[in-house]
């Protein structure tokens, strides 16, 4: 059993509409092992795991795997339940998966499992496999060493309690989410110009200098008496005798910590003799070089929370402590609270483990206490000076006894510092009288407070703190913006730059994404095929964007999964036959569902193709509440036309105008062949592209000038819109150059030229080698049937497996089954091809060139047979 390929589907893809891991297993000589023949093999493992009878499978009932498993299936299907419990086992609970057999190779699988955490995801995936195949052939598999590093894996990658509850909360707003780093609490909440970073409870709002000045705590006092709020007497020192004078001088007990310090860290509380003082100075300044020594504030430890200039929650913080029960230690006690299922390292936890160290050491000698002392049943053993949950401390809320005075002056204490979410360390007797009337004081001013104490109290009522955070930063916003996702076989790249364009037109900064490149506003910021996860992650993360266009191609979504949870409106142009037989997309209806992912994620509108069957198939499949926009070019399309009668908002082509209905009244945007993208209106497949736009428009509120506008200017040329209809000439005979490479794209080409042409016309095909037999055959005969004559040649780089000159071959094999004239021919190389078609071409004809990676092809050809052209075209194109 080995993984041949593995993929992380990170959003909505074809199998969930979550993120999941997929392997493709072959099972090898363990192919035909069934479980039901193992002997011992499902009692073993259900011993091992025994959380596997939770999972329900496909008979949708507890145990519906064991029941499985009893009547026998492949190791493939054993290996995706595995993977799932070994995340669960993890602490990371999933429980989605499926497992289907790779068609056509027999004993190979896709296994498609769901995840949190990938890393982990791939880990148990890996153990899964080792752990089957030992259970198989009979061998023993050290699982709790396995799950031991998983849950390492998952402990690296798990977040922080304080920042995941305002992950939580801006999810649960609907804002998108995203990690920056697998192993980093540093997250960008929201899309493009309107997302906000976090890291653990900084927010993009938090200024730097107001950060600083918070983790100066002498600083930060000095700020705050200015503003009137009560704070300790003290200063800063450097050494000891500087520490031992200025404890003398406030005359009492005194606190000592360092400057900038945070978490409790060095803090020691009480200290009245000077020997107290020295030890807490040597401690603090194991975490600082400068030490603040104040006046000790008398009084239980309180921490309020504000955000967004609100107090949002306050709790009353509680030292670490144990209970005596007459039997056991201080350090048995310690160690037995510490197994409390709530306790962790850090803060990976509600509450964080009780150290036994140098402050709870110090603090039971002064009660004449040791780590080994046993306090009597019923006695409270307190084991820290200071309160922080960081050091093992429990809160209680006390939020509703805040009295306003004491609100207003936290607020004013956090406007002070400057800063939008702060933590405030207040001590006094009772929170719920004024501070000034009792001696209280706020001690310290957090820019990152931990928020866990306010979400989980251990008494008292919880507050959804990270809700809080997440209202200051985005106030009634959902910190997404406008996204159009194109999709479907053909189109797509000149409807995504149509949309572009008219969008910019309107004054929106855009950013879009197509297999020519991403561009940012107007600007290529990426060349290359960008219609898959990462490209659309660049420009949804690039902070100037405020609309995004995304060409979403058939191979991104199997790839990687869209990179996106919703898009405002899916566009899905047309759904016909390519790239069958890879990547598990074996059937028509397998395309279908593919390109219908896009369609299932928008939460606006989808805009379909009346007069394609796949759209159609995927119109019958949308969620309610999803308005569905037609367009065809055909205006009498039986589906259109009952459409519009129910008032339902469409675009079409009639008399040669472009119709936008808008479900009251019809609006003409343009004529056909004034648009330059429709090349006389010649180019029906671009009219049905500017048709889908329209629709794409409408539907994201564009006034109905504005689309007209961005319509009838928007040009695709060979520097705009490279390898998509660009028309050039050459001798009087007209050229068009095309990235066409499926039946449909040259059945369109085959259009187009007829109407172009005053003479004859003429092809030069190809296609990519990755396609089936009967796929290139089809072109063929198109081909043949469209045009008056064909050559068939190839581009080098394209034979993707096959022998040079096969696919040629089976293209002009369909071309002279269909060909009207008989005229066919193989010409394999692409400059002799295209300088032999013009040799038989005559001013009036036209001559369309499937052109494989550039239109240079072209320009390279011509040099030698006709230099003056080929510099003109390289000037128009942009090759130059």
């Amino acid at each position: 059993m080995k993984i041949i390929e593995q993929r992380l589907l990170r959003g909505r893809n074809f199998y969930t509409q979550r993120a999941c891991l997929l392997t493709v297993l072959d099972l090898g000589s363990q192919q035909a092992l069934n479980t039901a023949a193992l002997p011992g093999f499902n009692e073993r493992l259900l011993a091992m795991l025994p959380s596997l009878y939770d999972h329900r499978c496909s008979v949708g009932k507890y145990a519906g795997f064991v029941q499985a498993l009893r009547g026998g299936t492949h190791l493939a299907h054993v290996v995706e339940h595995v993977t799932l419990a070994l995340q669960c086992e993890a602490g990371t609970p999933v429980d989605a998966g499926r497992t289907h057999a790779v068609n056509g190779q027999p004993g190979r699988y896709r296994v498609v499992c769901a995840y949190q955490l990938e890393q982990l995801a791939q880990e148990a995936c890996e153990v899964a496999i080792e752990l089957v195949t030992a259970l198989a052939e009979g061998r023993e598999y050290p699982l709790e060493e396995a799950l031991a590093r998983l849950r390492d894996t998952a402990d690296r990658q798990a977040i922080g309690t304080s920042t995941g509850a305002i992950v939580d909360a801006a999810k649960a707003r609907g804002i998108p989410v995203s990690r920056i780093t697998p192993e980093a609490n540093l997250f960008v909440l929201g899309w493009g110009a309107k997302q906000k970073r976090l890291q653990a409870t900084i927010t993009a709002d938090t200024g730097h200098i107001a950060v600083d000045i918070a983790s100066d705590k002498q600083l930060t006092k000095a700020l705050l008496q200015e503003a009137g709020v009560p704070v300790p007497e003290g200063g800063v020192v450097r050494t000891l005798e500087e520490a031992q004078r200025l404890a003398r001088k406030l005359r009492g007990t005194v606190t000592i910590k360092p400057l900038d310090g945070n978490h409790g860290r060095g803090v020691t509380t009480r200290c009245g003799t000077p020997e107290e003082v020295a030890l807490a100075f040597e401690r603090a300044r194991q975490h600082g070089r400068r030490i603040i020594v104040e006046r000790f504030v008398s009084g239980q430890d309180y921490r309020v929370l504000v955000a967004g200039g609100k107090v949002v929650a306050a709790a009353l913080r509680r030292p670490p402590c144990v209970t005596g029960d007459g039997k056991s230690t201080i350090r048995e006690l310690v160690e037995r609270e510490n197994l409390n299922p709530a306790r962790g390292d850090g803060h990976s936890n509600i509450l964080t483990t009780i150290p036994l160290d140098g402050h709870a050491e110090t603090l039971l000698q002064s009660l004449q206490m040791s780590f080994d002392s046993v306090p009597p049943e019923g006695l409270v053993v307190t084991l820290r000076g200071n309160a922080n949950l960081s050091t093992g401390g429990t809160a209680e809320d006390v939020t509703d006894q805040l009295p306003p005075a004491t609100r207003s002056l936290c607020i004013r204490a956090a406007r002070k510092v400057g800063l939008d979410v702060a933590g405030l360390d207040i001590v006094c007797e009772d929170i719920g009288q004024p501070l000034a009337a009792q001696g209280g004081a706020v001690i310290e001013v957090n820019a990152a407070p931990g928020i866990r104490m306010h979400q989980y109290p251990s008494a008292g009522t919880p507050r959804n703190a990270g809700e809080a955070i997440v209202d200051g930063m985005f106030g009634n916003s959902d910190g997404r913006i406008p996204i159009i996702a194109i999709t479907g076989t053909n189109g797509k790249t000149t409807t995504t730059l149509m949309l572009d364009h008219s969008i910019r037109m309107a004054g929106i900064r855009t950013g879009c994404t197509t297999t020519e490149g991403v561009f940012i506003d107007g600007e290529c910021v990426r060349e290359g095929d960008c219609a898959g996860y990462w490209s659309a992650r660049t420009v949804l993360s690039a902070p100037e964007v405020e609309f995004a266009m995304l060409e979403t191609a058939r191979g991104g979504i199997l790839k990687r999964g869209l990179a996106f949870d919703q898009c405002d409106v899916g566009v899905v142009l047309n759904v016909t036959a390519d790239h069958l037989g890879l990547d598990g997309i074996d059937t028509m209806e397998d395309l279908i569902r593919a390109k219908g992912v896009v369609a299932h994620a928008a939460r606006r509108a989808v805009v379909l193709n009346a007069e394609d069957q796949g759209c159609i198939a995927i119109a019958a499949e949308l969620a309610a509440g999803v308005e569905l926009i037609w367009f065809a070019c055909d205006p009498e399309t039986p589906l259109l036309l009952q459409h519009l009668e129910r008032g339902g908002r469409a675009a079409y082509l009639q008399d040669g105008a472009l119709i936008l209905a808008d479900g009251q009244r019809r609006h003409r945007l343009c004529w056909a062949e004034e648009m330059p993208a429709t090349v006389d209106g010649c180019a029906r497949h671009n009219i049905a592209n500017a048709l889908a736009a329209a629709a794409a428009l409408l539907a994201s509120g564009l006034q109905v000038a504005q689309i007209a506008d961005g319509l009838a200017s928007f040009v695709s040329d060979g520097k705009r819109n490279p390898l998509r209809t660009n028309v050039y000439e050459a001798r009087g005979v007209k050229i068009v150059v095309d990235y066409a490479h499926n039946p449909a794209a040259y059945l369109a080409l085959a259009h187009m030229a007829r109407g172009m042409a005053s003479g004859r016309t003429m092809a030069i095909v190809t296609a990519p080698g990755d396609r089936r037999d009967e796929d290139l055959r089809m072109i063929g005969e198109l081909c043949g049937e469209g045009f008056d004559e064909v050559i068939a040649y190839e581009s080098p780089t394209e034979h993707r497996g096959r022998l040079p000159g096969e696919r040629a071959t089976l293209m002009l094999e369909g071309a002279r089954r269909r060909s009207r004239s008989g005229a066919a021919s193989l010409i394999l190389d692409s400059d002799s091809a295209v300088n032999e078609a013009l040799a038989r071409c005559r001013p009036g004809d036209v001559l369309v060139f499937a052109c494989g990676t550039s239109v240079d092809e072209l320009v390279q050809a011509l040099r030698l047979s006709d230099p003056e052209s080929a510099e003109r075209i390289a000037l128009e194109a942009g090759t130059r």
